[in-house]
C-alpha cells in the first residue's frame, strides 16, 4: 500500500505538525518571549508566534487542560462563560496521533512529533523486553500475556534514552527565561513529566486554585509559567463528555481560569490549550481481541488503546497477513495501516532510527463510537470507560488556542 493508497476517508482529520498544530503552542510562546530558537522539525519560535498571532510580552502562562476539545468545549460553551466569550478569537489546532496525552504532551513539550519523541500511546512494546510499556505512569508489564502472568514494575528506560529531543522548556532555561511548572507533587520528577516537560523550576499544587495561586506568584517575575490540569479528561473518561458531571467540572476550570486573568500582571499573555478532545464509545460496539482468534492469529501483543492501536506481529514479515486479517474482520469500522505506510503517510511525522521499533507492526485506528480492545492486558476499569481518545475524529484531533492579556 502507497501513502496516497493510505489516505483518511473524509471524515477523518489526518495530524499536522506544522504552524497550525500543537507542536507549534511552546515554540510560539518562546516567540512571544522574545527567544529565538528552532525544534528538530524544523519549527521556529518567530514563526510560530507571527502564525499564532503572538504579542510579544515579558510574562506568559501556558495551560493545558488535559481532554478539553475544541468540538467538546463549543457544544458545552454554555458551561464556560469566560472560555465562551473567547471563542470567536480561537484557532483550531490540529493534535497528534494517537490523539492522547502521552504523544500529544511529549510533542507539545518539544514542538516536534512523536516519531520524534518515541511517545507514541497509552502503551506500547519495549523491543528490548518483549514487555508492555506505560507511558503514562511509566511502568512495564514485565512479562507478556502469552508467556504468563504480567508483572508491573518501573520502565527499565530512562526518560532521556527514549526522548532524545530537547524541550522547549530547556532551550529558554538556556536563554536566561525564567520556566516554572505548576502540578501534582506526583508528577515532580515522573518519568513523563522528566520525557516531555524537563528543563523547567517544579511547583507542587494540588487543587486547581492551588495550581492558579502558584502561577501567580511565581510570575510576580518575568517568565513562563505552565499550568497543567487533568480533571476535564478523568470526568470525561469516567461518565462520558456530553453528561452533567463534565458540564460541572468544566464550569469549575472556566471559573478559575477566568480568575487567573484577572489577577495577573497588566500585559501577561495567556495561552489556553489541549492535548486532545473526546469521543462517547458505545461499550456494546467493539471487539476484544483475547476473544477473537482472527485478530489474535500472528499477534505477539497488542498496544495503544481503544482508538489507536499497535499490534505487534509475532514474526515481523508476516505483519502484512495480519493486517488483512485485522482489515477482514474491522471492515470500514477502523483505519487499519503497517507501520510503513503510515509512517510515510505522516501519521508519526518524521520517525527517528531508534523509535522505529517501539511502534507497532500494524497500526489501527477505530471509525465512529468503535473500539479495540485486549481485556488480557487491560484493566477491568478501563474496559469500562465511556469517554476515550486516539483516533483521527474531529472531535479527538481538534483542539483549541485561546489567547488572551491580562490587564
Amino acid at each position: 500500500m502507497t501513502a496516497s493508497a493510505l489516505a483518511l476517508p473524509e471524515d477523518l482529520l489526518a495530524p499536522t505538525y506544522g504552524t497550525d498544530s500543537l507542536a507549534a503552542v511552546l515554540p510560539g510562546a518562546a516567540g512571544a518571549l522574545g527567544v529565538d530558537l528552532t525544534t528538530a522539525t524544523g519549527l521556529t519560535s518567530s514563526g510560530c508566534a507571527s502564525a499564532l498571532g503572538l504579542p510579544a510580552a515579558e510574562r506568559v502562562v501556558v495551560v493545558l487542560c488535559d481532554g478539553l476539545g475544541l468540538l467538546n468545549l463549543a457544544e458545552r460553551a454554555g458551561h464556560a462563560p469566560f472560555l465562551r466569550s473567547a471563542l470567536p478569537g480561537a484557532l483550531a489546532l490540529r493534535t497528534t496521533f494517537p490523539s492522547t496525552t502521552a504523544a500529544a504532551v511529549s510533542t507539545f513539550g518539544t514542538g516536534t512529533a512523536p516519531g520524534r519523541t518515541g511517545m507514541l500511546g497509552y502503551t506500547q512494546r519495549n523491543p528490548v523486553t518483549g514487555g508492555l510499556a506505560n507511558m503514562v505512569s511509566w511502568t512495564e508489564q514485565s512479562e507478556p500475556y502469552r508467556r504468563g502472568p504480567a508483572m508491573a514494575g518501573v520502565l527499565p528506560v530512562p526518560a532521556h534514552e527514549l526522548q532524545r529531543e530537547p524541550t522547549v522548556f530547556e532551550g529558554l532555561v538556556a536563554a536566561g527565561t525564567r520556566v516554572t511548572s505548576v502540578g501534582p507533587a506526583r508528577f515532580t520528577g515522573s518519568g513523563m513529566t522528566l520525557a516531555a516537560l524537563r528543563g523547567s523550576a517544579y511547583v507542587a499544587a494540588e487543587s486547581l486554585a492551588q495550581r492558579v495561586d502558584g502561577v501567580l506568584g511565581v510570575l510576580r517575575q518575568p517568565g513562563l509559567a505552565y499550568l497543567y490540569w487533568g480533571d476535564v479528561d478523568k470526568t470525561g473518561h469516567h461518565h462520558g463528555w456530553q453528561s452533567w458531571q463534565w458540564g460541572d467540572e468544566l464550569e469549575a476550570f472556566d471559573r478559575e481560569i477566568a480568575r487567573l486573568v484577572r489577577s495577573l500582571p497588566a500585559g501577561t499573555l495567556v495561552l489556553l490549550t489541549a492535548d486532545h478532545g473526546q469521543v462517547e464509545v458505545d461499550l456494546a460496539d467493539r471487539v476484544d481481541v483475547a476473544t477473537m482468534p482472527a485478530l489474535d492469529e500472528g499477534v505477539a501483543l497488542v498496544g495503544g488503546e481503544p482508538r489507536a492501536v499497535h499490534v505487534y506481529a509475532d514474526d515481523p514479515a508476516q505483519a502484512p497477513a495480519v493486517a488483512a486479517r485485522w482489515q477482514d474482520v474491522l471492515g470500514e469500522r477502523a483505519v487499519v495501516a503497517l507501520r510503513d505506510d503510515a509512517v510515510a503517510a505522516g501519521w508519526l511525522g518524521p520517525v527517528a532510527e531508534h523509535v522505529a521499533p517501539w511502534v507497532g507492526d500494524v497500526l489501527v485506528a477505530p471509525r465512529g463510537r468503535f473500539t479495540v480492545v485486549d481485556s488480557r492486558t487491560q484493566t477491568p476499569a478501563s474496559l469500562q470507560l465511556l469517554g476515550v481518545h486516539g483516533s483521527f475524529t474531529p472531535e479527538e484531533m481538534t483542539v483549541p488556542l485561546v489567547a488572551a492579556v491580562a490587564g
